[in-house]
C-alpha cells in the first residue's frame, strides 16, 4: 500500500488540488484508493460527493475517509493506494502522525516570499523526523498557479536548490482545475483531447511518484534470491560451528624407522637338578660313615699336629 501526503503549512497553496487529481489519477489506473481527509474544512469530501453523482468511464470509486489528527489511526486494509490532503499549520506529534506512514510528501509552494518562508520552515520540521532523516519517505516540490510569462518558475526552481530538494514541475494558472473541481472530477477525467498542454505538467510529478505507486517486488525478491546462496550452502550455515568445526588434534610427528623384531626367546623353565645321595651300601652302620667322612671335614687348626 502506497500512501503520499500532500503537505504545506501554508494555506491556500493548492494542496486539495494535488491531492483530488493525484486519486483520481489512481483510480483511473484501476487501484482501490482511500482519500484521506485531515483537514477540518474537509474540502476533498466535498468533490467526493460531487464525484459520486458524475458517471467517469474506467475509474473505480474513491473511498472517503475523514481523520481527526490528534486521533489519527492506520489506514484500512483493502486499499492500494492512500493520498492524505492535510491542513494549513500542521505540525508537531499531528505533522509526525502522518508522516509515519507516507512513502512521499508532494509539497506545493507558490511563488510568493509568504509561501517560500512557511515552506522552508516546514521542511525543517520534516528532515527530523525518523522516516525522512533515513531517506524511507521521499520529498517533491511542485510549483502551484505559476504564470508562464513571469520568471516565477525560475525563482521557485532555485528555491528548490537552495532547499536540496527535487523541483518536480510546474501547474500554471488555469480555469480547467476550476471547473473540473466544481463538478468533482479532475483533468485525467477529461476526454482525450482536452487540457493537454495542463496533463503535460503532470508527467515528471508521476514519473517521480511511480517506483511509489508501482513498485517492483518481483524483480528484487529475484535478486534477492540470487544473491543468497545454495540451498545446501545454507543449510550448512545454519548449522552451529561446534557442529561442523573439526576438533583440534595434536601434531603429527614422523614416525622412527621400525626396528627389527629380535627372535622370541623361549625361555624354559627347568627345576634344578636333584643332588644324588650316594647310595646306602648295605649294612653300614653310623658310625662307619662319620670316620669315611672325617678326611673331607675341616679340621680345625689348633686340634692339628705337626708331623
Amino acid at each position: 500500500m502506497a500512501v503520499i501526503a500532500v503537505i504545506n503549512r501554508k494555506g491556500g497553496s493548492g494542496k486539495s488540488t494535488l491531492a483530488t487529481h493525484l486519486a483520481s489519477y489512481c483510480a483511473g489506473t484501476g487501484a482501490s484508493v482511500l482519500l484521506g481527509d485531515v483537514d477540518r474544512q474537509q474540502s476533498t469530501q466535498t468533490w467526493l460527493r460531487l464525484r459520486k453523482v458524475q458517471t467517469v468511464a474506467a475509474a473505480r470509486p474513491i473511498v472517503g475517509w475523514a481523520i481527526d489528527p490528534s486521533a489519527f489511526a492506520r489506514p484500512p486494509a483493502g486499499i492500494d493506494h492512500v493520498i492524505f490532503d492535510t491542513p494549513g499549520g500542521l505540525r508537531g506529534f499531528d505533522l509526525a502522525r502522518i508522516v509515519m506512514y507516507a512513502d512521499a510528501i508532494v509539497m506545493p509552494v507558490c511563488n510568493s516570499i509568504f509561501d517560500r518562508e512557511s515552506a522552508a520552515d516546514c521542511l525543517t520540521e520534516l528532515r527530523t523526523l525518523p522516516r525522512i532523516a533515513n531517506g524511507r519517505c521521499r520529498i517533491g516540490v511542485v510549483g502551484m498557479r505559476l504564470d508562464a510569462r513571469t520568471r516565477a518558475a525560475e525563482v521557485l526552481e532555485a528555491w528548490a536548490a537552495q532547499q536540496a530538494l527535487p523541483f518536480l514541475t510546474t501547474l500554471r494558472e488555469s480555469q480547467a482545475y476550476v471547473r473540473c473541481i466544481e463538478q468533482g472530477m479532475s483533468l485525467f477525467d477529461l476526454p482525450d483531447g482536452q487540457a493537454q498542454a495542463d496533463l503535460a505538467q503532470w508527467q515528471p510529478i508521476l514519473q517521480w511518484l511511480r517506483p511509489v505507486l508501482q513498485p517492483e517486488p518481483a524483480a528484487d525478491a529475484a535478486a534477492d534470491r540470487a544473491a543468497l546462496p545454495p540451498q545446501g550452502a545454507r543449510a550448512a550455515s545454519a548449522v552451529r560451528p561446534s557442529q561442523t568445526a573439526p576438533l583440534p588434534t595434536a601434531p603429527v610427528l614422523a614416525k622412527a624407522p621400525a626396528r627389527a623384531a629380535k627372535p622370541a626367546t623361549i625361555q624354559r623353565h627347568t627345576a634344578p637338578a636333584p643332588v644324588l645321595q650316594p647310595a646306602r651300601a648295605p649294612g653300614t652302620s653310623t658310625v662307619s660313615r662319620f670316620l669315611g667322612a672325617l678326611p673331607s671335614l675341616a679340621i680345625p687348626r689348633f686340634l692339628q699336629r705337626t708331623p
